[in-house]
């Protein structure tokens, strides 16, 4: 495999794939798709690839086709070390020069939804060449396209697409776990300040160095302050990189909808009927903005563990939540640099909109990750849900569900119910909700023999729990220090 250079932090994974593809010798390796949300390091990637092979990487922008042909042109004769530029007519000319030029390595052509945009053909046009008999068959060189556009990129070998079935690697660079963005920003030992700073910023690179002139609290005390100086700061970039973050889906032509839609989410209205009751608009009124938004990885969609027509949509991107709970409720008091009077104003409803919910969030991640060790063997689904008691007309919200796939002829196995709190020390009060939960669902046949309840506390937990678990090994605290690997 290649060296990964070692300004590449952690991103083991997507290297190896990288430099699989790359070296591969198979005559059919020739194209690569490699997408993922702007500022997750893909650029910092193919740089790194490129620079380690050799080739030849563009990066497109939003321009028309003759200014992308030209600038194109421009760098492809840069390339070749003669100078000058290359004229091209059409993107025709322009693939049988590139590969004409360029003989190993790879060829990166980044934001290539730009030239899609400016020149639909395009897609076509890469088929017709990496095909047999193609101009890509006269270079050794391997192709990746890349962008920012997740609707677009994951267009391209979707479908009747003209890509599809040309690629031999197929790869998403996703936000950093929340493992490793605890050691991106240096405070995996201080875990309380970890689950703050997930909630805000997330597992976004970007958001650690270019975006807050590599500015980071060093401890628990500081992470207001450093909310007040960087997030809620006009003067910051990342002040604004919400917004963005969903101008530059190009499928999103009315961003207040969108806004609105997330907005909903982000306040705990989390159903299709409760998003469409919250913004007073008929539940079909709001399938395409929830379609575009998945589509987009901006939302993400997750059945009920105990309702199979029931769904909950949650926000992929913790900084728009952040946005729709926070900045757009203060938003004319930050603009006016009135960031203190603002976090004041919305710390107590970041706690418990932001930070609680995104806390079950890591519960579940902790619970996909810890499986083997808790239960001895993989869930089929890992998830929350509702548990209806008749005897007191509500429900019983469950933070985190593990379940088996249901066999023909056998119930579906009930691995772990669990309760996650973050601002409150838990106690006999929750392991008894989660009972209940357990007792209701062996009624709806169930099989709950080997259920284990987990709390999972921000706060920790009282003696009473502690001695409950001690004494019956189905019972499981799950705290901050073992949240983050560390035994309690």
């Amino acid at each position: 495999m290649i060296l990964k250079p070692g300004h590449v932090f952690a991103r083991d994974a997507e290297w190896s794939a990288l430099s699989r593809f790359a070296e591969s010798t198979a005559p059919s390796t020739r194209l690569g798709v490699v997408s993922g949300r702007r500022r997750q390091g893909k650029t910092y990637l193919l740089n790194a690839l490129t620079e380690a092979l050799g080739g030849f990487y563009f990066v497109a922008a939003d321009d028309t086709e003759t200014e992308g042909l030209r600038r194109f042109g421009e760098a492809l004769a840069f390339r070749s070390g003669g100078g000058g530029q290359y004229h091209f007519d059409n993107w025709d000319q322009a693939l049988d020069r590139l590969y004409a030029t360029v003989q190993d390595g790879v060829i990166v052509i980044d934001e290539f939804p730009y030239l899609a945009k400016a020149s639909p053909v395009l897609p076509s046009l890469f088929q017709r060449a990496l095909d047999p008999g193609g101009t890509a068959r006269r270079s050794a060189a391997k192709l990746l396209l890349c962008g920012s556009a997740m609707s677009v990129m994951g267009g391209l070998l979707a479908g009747n697409a003209p890509l599809r079935g040309r690629a031999s690697l197929e790869l998403v660079v996703n936000p950093m776990d929340y493992l490793t963005a605890a050691r991106f920003w240096g405070c995996e030992h201080d875990h309380e300040l970890a689950v703050l700073l997930h909630a805000v910023i997330g597992g976004t690179p970007a958001y650690r160095h270019e975006l807050v002139y590599s500015d980071a609290p060093s401890s628990r005390e500081e992470f207001d302050d450093w909310v007040v100086r960087t997030v809620l700061n006009p003067m910051v970039p990342i002040f604004r990189e919400a917004r963005y973050l969903l101008a530059e889906e190009t499928d999103i032509r009315d961003p207040a909808l969108y806004h609105a839609v997330l907005g909903a989410i982000a306040s705990g209205h989390n159903t299709r009927g409760g998003i469409a009751g919250y913004l007073g608009r008929p539940s079909t009124h709001i399938g395409h903005p929830l379609t575009v938004l998945e589509d987009s990885h901006l939302i993400t969609r997750e059945q009920d563990a105990f309702a199979s027509g029931r769904f909950v949509y949650r926000i992929a991107e913790p900084l728009i939540t952040f946005y729709e709970s926070v900045m757009r409720r203060t938003w004319s008091f930050l603009e006016r640099g009135l960031a203190e009077q603002a976090w004041a104003a919305s710390r107590s409803g970041f706690l418990s909109q932001v930070v609680g919910p995104h806390f079950e969030e890591l519960c579940r991640e902790f619970t996909i990750r810890s499986s083997l060790e808790l239960f001895g063997e993989l869930p089929a689904q890992v998830s929350s849900g509702t548990v209806p008691d008749p005897s007191s007309r509500k429900s019983i919200q469950v933070d985190v569900a593990a379940l088996t796939s249901g066999e023909p002829g056998r119930p579906a196995r009930l691995l772990a119910l669990g309760e996650a709190k973050w601002g409150k020390v838990m106690g006999l009060r929750h392991l008894d909700r989660l009972r209940r939960a357990r007792d209701l669902l062996a009624v709806r046949k169930y099989d709950t023999e080997g259920t284990r309840l987990i709390c999972y506390g921000g706060a920790g937990f009282d003696d009473d729990l502690r001695t409950a678990a001690a004494a019956d090994g189905r019972i499981v605290l799950v705290d901050l220090p073992r949240l983050y690997g560390q035994a309690s």
